[in-house]
């Protein structure tokens, strides 16, 4: 063990001034799953748009004159790219970032706006931090690393030391966990104040690391990863934040595609809060599955970084995982005012049609009927299998849905 509360604290002593201490939020639809209360601490509403400037300024404020004269570099999918690029601008000092080629371009141009030299490399962050150690030893700049270093993780800890402070009471922290620097932090100071609280990380179930790292006993590299969280995409655990998560931390849960949707929608339509798949993983937990989280809860909203096309598609996503929207491509007979009797019938049912398209040049196609595209929304599950049922009696056939 590396991080104390009383390092944590002196980090906290730094960044005042620096960062926001971030609102926490009470959360009614949540609270309703899990029969007590459920508090949202927003760090998505943090500078640069996540926890990230807490590590960032935290390790690079320490550095030393000569240090600070080379410069720092840093990988990152985009939350610490922006965490270090605004850090080294307050203090400043000169940053280059390395970025994968399929970073968000909201990430990238906010990383360039803070003042960042900024380099696209690789698929993944891994391979951006093999190019970003080859910068650092070809021109001495001081690596800044995600999650790798223990006063990045001191200050990633003053998460904890305000959860305490905004809820005494909590029970249990559900923290998103990539490479493992935020929950170390949180864990590392709610453990030594209050071991009686529950940690809980979340990862994304098809980028998920830490499961068999933990079953192994040590870091195990992840084959491959694919998921809407780029932010906790990370294919392997340190052994500095192995030694934490596996020490400190009470259990690692993992959820689909499916949940993080659902969870960003919730966010966004109950709470008004725009938090990226990443950051909703700890809500996404908590839905899935209320029953493993005792009240009063705090779940940490780890950023908010979304593209803007990204999250319209992710929306979408979300409400088609929500029993919210109906795709469906079938076939009616083409008379004149079919299309129009169809609309009228689902209008009376109460859907709101997105969008229809009609066409006659579908290959299966009988004569004498059209094929109709339509996208639906509607209230729920129990309306969903309703508009499914009208659509299946009215049509000639139904070709697909989802």
């Amino acid at each position: 063990m590396t991080v104390d509360v009383a390092q944590v604290r002196e980090a906290a002593q730094r960044l005042d001034g620096v960062v926001r201490r971030t609102p926490m939020e009470s959360s009614r639809p949540l609270a309703a799953l899990v029969d007590g209360p459920v508090y949202l601490k927003c760090e998505n509403l943090q500078r640069t748009g996540s926890f990230k400037i807490r590590g960032a300024y935290t390790r690079i404020s320490r550095l030393t004159d000569e240090e600070r004269a080379a410069g720092v570099v840093a990988a990152s999918a985009g939350n610490h790219a922006q965490g270090v690029a605004l850090a080294a601008s307050l203090l400043g000092i000169e940053a280059t970032v390395f970025m994968p080629v399929g970073a968000s371009i909201a990430k990238l141009s906010a990383t360039r706006a803070y003042g960042a030299t900024v380099h696209l490399v690789g698929e993944t962050l891994e391979e951006s931090l093999v190019e970003a150690r080859a910068f650092a030893a070809r021109t001495g700049a001081v690596l800044v690393h995600p999650f790798d270093h223990p006063d990045v993780l001191r200050g990633q800890g003053t998460v904890g030391l305000e959860i305490l402070e905004q809820v005494p009471d909590v029970a249990t922290v559900v923290v998103a966990t990539g490479g493992g620097g935020l929950i170390s932090g949180i864990a590392a100071v709610i453990k030594e104040l209050r071991p009686d609280v529950r940690v809980v990380g979340v990862q994304a179930e098809q980028a998920a690391a830490w499961p068999g790292s933990l079953a192994e006993g040590k870091p195990v590299r992840l084959q491959r990863m694919s998921t809407l969280a780029d932010g906790i995409a990370v294919g392997e655990p340190t052994a500095l934040t192995y030694s934490h998560v596996s020490t400190l931390v009470d259990e690692i849960v993992t959820v689909s595609e499916n949940q993080l949707s659902r969870a960003m929608l919730l966010c966004m339509e109950r709470a008004k809060l725009v938090v990226e798949p990443s950051g909703a993983a700890s809500v996404a937990a908590i839905m899935a599955d209320p029953a493993r989280f005792a009240p009063p809860v705090v779940a940490v909203l780890s950023g908010g970084n979304i593209d803007p096309l990204v999250l319209l598609h992710v929306t979408e996503h979300g409400l088609v995982a929500a029993d919210r929207f109906l795709s469906a491509r079938i076939e009616i007979s083409d008379r004149p005012g079919s299309l129009a009797r169809l609309l009228s019938t689902l209008a009376g049912l109460g859907a709101s049609v997105v969008d229809v398209e009609q066409s006659r040049l579908g290959s299966g196609l009988a004569l004498g009927d059209v094929e109709v595209a339509l996208r639906l929304e509607c209230r729920g599950a129990e309306h969903r299998l309703q508009l499914l049922e009208v659509l299946e009696e009215i049509s000639v056939r139904v070709l697909d849905h989802s």
